[in-house]
C-alpha cells in the first residue's frame, strides 16, 4: 500500500486532513493550531511531497522524520505532524480491521468518564447557578469553571484587583459546588490568568470547595514557576496544553510542577506522541487529562488513547460539541451517555466526515491579532 495524495478540509474553526492510498482505504486526521490554520496547511503540504508514494504504516518514521528533518519547530509543525500522524493510524485501523486502540494495546477501560467544557461566562449568580445544575441534569458528573477573570475589563478595574479578583472567583466557586454537590467535580480553569502571588492565595482560599484541578493558574513557560505554585497550594494542577512535544512533559514532572498533564493530540504530535507522554506521566504517578478543544477527530483521537492507558484522569468535552451541534460534522456521531462517552469500536478512529462538511459548516477561523487588554491598557495573556 502507498500514500497517493493528502487533501486539505476546512469546516468551522477546524482543520482536517485526508490521506489517500492506492488501496482505497482514506485515513482522517485534524490540526490542532486552530489560530493559524493556513500556516498549518502551508506544512502539511511540504511534508505530503515526502509521503507521497511511501508505506503509510511507517508512523513512527514519519513523525520523527518531520521533526527532525528541519530544525525549525514550533505549533505549526507540530500541529501539521499531529494531523498526519492521526490519519496516517486511521489508515493502519482499517487496513487491519481494528480500532485504534487494539494497536495502542488494547482497551484497559469499557468507556471513558468526561468533563463538560462550557464556553460561556455567566456573571450573574442565577444563570450561573441554573447552568450547572443543566449540565449535571444532563448527565455530566464533572464539568469545568471559569476562573480567569472578567469577560470584560472596565476602566476603574475593581474587579481586577487582587483581593476582589480572588473574592469573585472563589464565590464563583462556591455557587457551583452548592449547586451540584459533593457527588460532581469541578475543574477550575485559570486559563493562564493569575500570577504566582493571586495562584496561591485562590488556591488556599478555594481549597475548601474540594476542586478536583486547578487548570493553568499561570503561563506554563516557565516550569519552576509552576513548582512553586504546586508546592504551595493543596489543589493538584494541570497543565501541558500549550506544549508541542514530549520533554517539556517530562520537565515538568520531573520538577513536580503538576499532577495532571494535558497533552493536545492534534497540537503535540499525535496520537505517536501522546502515548509517549501518557507513559512518562505513568512513571511519574500523573494523572493524564487529554485537551481536547477541536472536533470530532480530536476527540475520537483522545478516546482511543483513553481506553488504552492506565493513569487517565478524566476526558475533556467541549460545549460546542453538546446536544448535537456537531452531530452532522460527521457520518455517525459519537456518542455520550450518563457523563461517559462510548468508545468508538470501528476500524481506525472510528469517525467519518460527512461528504457535505464544508457546506454544512462553513470556515471560520478563530483567534485575532488583537490582544485582550487589562483595565489600565496592558496586554493581557490569552
Amino acid at each position: 500500500m502507498k500514500i497517493t495524495d493528502i487533501k486539505l478540509i476546512y469546516a468551522k474553526h477546524y482543520l482536517f486532513i485526508h490521506i489517500h492510498t492506492d488501496e482505497g482505504i482514506t485515513g482522517l486526521g485534524e490540526a490542532g493550531n486552530w489560530g493559524y490554520l493556513e500556516a498549518t496547511a502551508s506544512a502539511i503540504q511540504k511534508f505530503s511531497s515526502y509521503l507521497i508514494g511511501k508505506d503509510p504504516f511507517r508512523i513512527e518514521d514519519f513523525n520523527q522524520n518531520f521533526y527532525r528533518s528541519v530544525y525549525f519547530r514550533g505549533s505549526v509543525i507540530m500541529s501539521a505532524i499531529s494531523a498526519i500522524d492521526i490519519a496516517l493510524w486511521d489508515i493502519k485501523g482499517k487496513k487491519l480491521g481494528v480500532p485504534v486502540y487494539e494497536l495502542l494495546g488494547g482497551l484497559v477501560r469499557d468507556k471513558v468518564r468526561v468533563y463538560a467544557s462550557p464556553m460561556r461566562k455567566f456573571t450573574d449568580p442565577e444563570s450561573l447557578k441554573r447552568s450547572y445544575i443543566e449540565l449535571k441534569e444532563q448527565g455530566f458528573t464533572a464539568a469545568k469553571i471559569f476562573v480567569n477573570g472578567p469577560i470584560h475589563s472596565t476602566s476603574q478595574g475593581k474587579d481586577e484587583f487582587y483581593s476582589g479578583r480572588i473574592q469573585d472567583e472563589v464565590e464563583k466557586v462556591r455557587i457551583c459546588r452548592e449547586a451540584v454537590g459533593y457527588d460532581f467535580d469541578l475543574i477550575l480553569e485559570a486559563h493562564r490568568g493569575m500570577t504566582i502571588p493571586e495562584a496561591i492565595a485562590f488556591g488556599r482560599e478555594v481549597e475548601k470547595y474540594r476542586p478536583m484541578v486547578l487548570e493553568d493558574p499561570l503561563t506554563p513557560d516557565n516550569i519552576d514557576s509552576m513548582a512553586e505554585i504546586a508546592a504551595k497550594i493543596n489543589i493538584p494542577i494541570a497543565t501541558g496544553e500549550r506544549f508541542i512535544n514530549l520533554k517539556e512533559f517530562e520537565m515538568l514532572l520531573s520538577r513536580h510542577a503538576a499532577q495532571y498533564v494535558r497533552p493536545d493530540v492534534c497540537a503535540v504530535g499525535g496520537i505517536t506522541t501522546t502515548k509517549k507522554i501518557c507513559a512518562v506521566a505513568e512513571a511519574h504517578d500523573a494523572l493524564v487529562i487529554p485537551h481536547n478543544p477541536l472536533g470530532p477527530v480530536s476527540t475520537a483521537a483522545c478516546l482511543h488513547i483513553c481506553a488504552s492507558i492506565p493513569n487517565l484522569g478524566i476526558q475533556e468535552l467541549p460545549d460546542f460539541c453538546l446536544n448535537g451541534a456537531e452531530d452532522r460534522m460527521v457520518k455517525e456521531p459519537l456518542r455520550f451517555k450518563d457523563g461517559f462517552m462510548i468508545i468508538p469500536n470501528g476500524p481506525g478512529i472510528g469517525v467519518e466526515l460527512a461528504e457535505n462538511i464544508t457546506e454544512l459548516y462553513p470556515p471560520n477561523e478563530r483567534g485575532s491579532n488583537e490582544a485582550k487588554r487589562s483595565f489600565d491598557g496592558s496586554v493581557k495573556d490569552w
